[in-house]
């Protein structure tokens, strides 16, 4: 009976112990870019070109042929995106995007902790090859964007990747 009475409770307590680890359990992110709009998106993407020296490495351009955002390296890793002001869109700071493995996971992690995401996408982005989902910041009302890069189709996966 004693015996059956020690495997009761290690079971409980193992039960407890892995839900409280999965509840605390930070998911892999890292930050993987900064998303700011601009007035002329041509001269700020010739000024981070020539005076930061940092290389455009994703365009995302429109029906007409404008160019509405690009993606430049700053290091491996690490990119800035860049986003054509519009009158939905003033200059300035628009988001940050944060990289996962698995982006299901992270969300619903997120989630579970009460944050607010959206679900991630079921197709890759057109612009960036990713999987996306939003998490929205109550403090800022700012957007932070969630991004699984797949070997196939991520794009800023692919650059990071080539980098030298």
């Amino acid at each position: 009976m004693r015996g059956l009475f020690i495997l009761a409770a290690g079971i409980l307590i193992g039960v407890a112990t892995s839900n409280t680890v999965a509840q605390t359990q930070q998911p892999a992110v890292r930050l993987n870019h900064v998303a700011i709009t601009v007035a002329n998106i041509n001269e700020a993407l010739a000024w981070y070109r020539d005076k930061m020296g940092f290389q455009e490495v994703i365009r995302n351009v429109g029906p007409q042929g404008e160019l509405r955002s690009a993606y430049i390296q700053v290091s491996r890793d690490t990119f800035l995106e860049i986003q054509q002001a519009n009158a939905q869109q003033q200059p300035g700071l628009n988001h940050f995007g944060l990289e996962t493995d698995d982006i299901k996971t992270a969300a619903a992690t997120f989630r579970q902790r009460g944050a607010t995401v959206s679900e991630p996408s079921s197709t890759p982005s057109a612009f960036s090859g990713g999987f996306l989902a939003n998490v929205t910041d109550p403090n800022s009302g700012g957007r932070i964007e969630l991004s699984e890069q797949p070997a196939a189709t991520g794009k800023l996966r692919k650059a990071s990747e080539s980098w030298k």
